[in-house]
């Protein structure tokens, strides 16, 4: 596949993306997680279209996980695999059995189960090909709904970072495309040899739920999407009540109400 010019407005976002919250250093070695669906692909693309187009002076390595959930994806990651060779980027594979481990842990959310030994993997992976940075392609769609879904399932306002680093790897998580929407993506790739997820639990999860919810809303209340965005930033905190106190830290003024003191 030659190259394909990203559209300006989308490479600015992630250029943005890079320097305001300082993702790619010069000596870097990323480890790629790739699945082989439109964002992991998109993000093979823009990191080989960065390291092209700056003077940053990185190197790119790319894994993907086969979870053996269906027999076949196996033979789908010769797609994969021809894709980062066409940029240049080493890519590896390895097997886990993220379906057994499903079954086996019943009690626990799938996703839950599916990310927790993904990253277990993706992160020693990284350790044996001396990355020093892990690239994941969650986008300001993901963030948006992770920050919904959040506050909904449990009343916290809490999404993942652009940025995270890992102290008992050593690794550092960096997540380019934050600023980069789902739809911008799915343009973009429209022409690319795409695998669709082999989960069986794809398209019904509470994520999916969050997505459609948030596309129905939109209906009623048009910027939704854009006032989600913004409430993610430190700053949107408004007037919020203080934090619970505790029984002792309210023992004295029970006492003196009730005209115990």
């Amino acid at each position: 596949m030659p190259y394909k010019n990203l559209p300006q407005i989308i490479f600015s976002k992630i250029f943005r993306a890079v320097v305001e919250f300082e993702l790619i250093d010069d000596g870097d070695k990323i480890l790629i997680g790739i699945s082989g669906g439109k964002d992991s692909l998109f993000l093979t693309y823009a990191l080989a279209t960065l390291k092209l187009r700056t003077k940053k002076d990185f190197s790119l390595v790319a894994l993907t996980i086969n979870p053996k959930f269906t027999e076949d994806f196996g033979e789908k990651i010769l797609a994969v695999k021809n894709f980062c060779n066409e940029f240049g980027i080493e890519h590896t594979t390895h097997e886990i059995d993220i379906a057994g481990l499903i079954r086996e842990q019943n009690n626990k959310s799938p996703c839950y189960t599916c990310a927790y030994f993904r990253r277990a993997v993706v992160n020693r992976i990284a350790n044996e090909f001396g990355a020093n940075k892990v690239a994941y392609a969650h986008h300001l769609d993901d963030a948006v709904e992770t920050f919904f879904m959040s506050l909904l399932s449990s009343g916290q306002l809490n999404t993942f970072q652009p940025k995270t680093y890992l102290d008992r790897t050593n690794l550092t998580v960096i997540r380019p495309l934050v600023y980069v929407r789902e739809s911008e993506i799915k343009k973009f790739t429209q022409d690319f040899e795409i695998i669709k997820s082999p989960c069986p639990f794809d398209g019904n999860t509470n994520r999916q739920t969050v997505k459609n919810l948030i596309k129905d809303l939109e209906k009623i209340f048009p910027d939704l999407f854009n006032h989600l965005a913004a409430a993610i930033r430190k700053n949107s905190i408004g007037e919020l009540w203080d934090a619970p106190k505790t029984r002792q830290q309210m023992r004295e003024s029970y006492f003196e109400l009730k005209g115990l003191k």
